[in-house]
């Protein structure tokens, strides 16, 4: 039997949805850069720990030489 796995559009892309839908209805009256925001915030929250994180091992890295 072939296994089944769950996947799906996940709880940012519900919610992005969500918040595009309302923007276009009228709903809500907010800025595009808000209502986009399950998209662009988890990348920008990675970039924002991941380029320190690299610097500090960099620096770690380097000091071992």
């Amino acid at each position: 039997m072939s296994e089944s796995r769950g996947g799906g559009i996940g709880i940012l892309g519900v919610l992005g949805i969500v918040f595009i839908t309302l923007k276009l209805v009228g709903v809500i009256n907010w800025s595009w850069w808000w209502v986009l925001g399950p998209y662009w915030i988890p990348f920008a929250v990675l970039v924002a720990i991941g380029i320190p994180a690299f610097i500090v091992a960099a620096i770690i890295d380097g000091t071992r030489k």
